[in-house]
């Protein structure tokens, strides 16, 4: 058997990896202007780096929202696409080794995707995510880029942004402690720092994606969620998440590969395909 290339297509940024014998490996993104581009380069790239004869590959399988800007075969190579939102499920419990999960699929904006088994639906989604982490940081810190707002958050005091508990009440109120957030940027001031601004969008953005899924997460029975998507590398993210697995008691998985995970599920998904047909 050969080669089979999962890649996620988005507008700007696809990720691409290579399954052989049901592993993925040396899993890599590829940033251009435009998704056709950027698909392109990524392919070509991961054949050379990981010095793979484009003969070596079977098929190739696309997802992702700029994979309808593909209409033919990658390089000739037999090409078929996989929904996202399966693509997400199966990645997800692949690399996190649970098969009952909600999946958070932290992109652009936030998708939650429940996986029962091979009981895969979407079960809602939020327009909170990258995106909105970008735009704010755009308008508040004139810049975008997130590696520089995450720097920034690490030298920021959210007790400088947000309202705690504690800060309106002389005791935890129930099944609140006194540290939770009471209101996000309540106490954020015109002459806020840059670090304490950049800490209160990063906190705003991952402490909604997490009580948004615990939300979508009521009546399905599942206490574990599974991390995916860019997001899921910032730092930030595991002192939050923590703290939200214990005021709600659930908890939160981040993959190995958290941020290639649905190119994983889109090479994975090449099984069911052939079954298919």
């Amino acid at each position: 058997m050969g080669i089979i290339i999962g890649i996620d297509v988005g507008i700007s940024t696809t990720k691409i990896v290579g399954l052989r014998d049901g592993k993925p490996s040396d899993p890599i993104r590829i940033t251009a202007a435009d998704p056709i581009t950027s698909l392109y380069g990524a392919f070509g790239k991961y054949l050379h780096d990981n010095n793979i004869r484009l003969e070596e590959v079977e098929h190739v399988m696309l997802t992702g929202v700029g994979a309808a800007y593909v209409k033919n075969d990658v390089y000739g190579v037999r090409t078929s696409r996989c929904d996202e939102f399966i693509a997400d499920a199966l990645g997800a419990r692949f690399e996190s080794q649970l098969d009952h999960v909600i999946v958070v699929s932290m992109g652009t904006g936030t998708s939650f995707v429940m996986a029962d088994g091979d009981d895969i639906h979407h079960i809602g989604g939020i327009g909170i995510g990258g995106g909105t982490l970008q735009g704010l940081s755009r308008v508040m810190l004139n810049t975008s880029d997130i590696k520089t707002v995450s720097a920034l958050a690490m030298q920021g005091d959210i007790s400088h942004i947000n309202l705690l508990i504690g800060d309106i009440s002389a005791q935890p109120l129930p099944g609140l402690p006194m540290e939770a957030t009471a209101s996000i940027f309540a106490r954020a001031q015109n002459d806020a720092s840059r670090e304490d601004i950049a800490c209160g969008i990063i906190s705003m953005v991952i402490q909604s994606i997490g009580s948004a899924a615990v939300l979508a997460a009521q009546g399905t029975g599942c206490r574990d969620m599974v991390l995916i998507g860019n997001l899921s590398l910032l730092p930030q993210c595991k002192e939050i998440f923590r703290a939200l697995e214990k005021l709600y008691g659930v908890r939160f998985h981040t993959p190995k590969y958290s941020e290639y995970c649905t190119a994983i599920g889109a090479a994975l998904a090449f099984d069911k395909l052939k079954i298919e047909n």
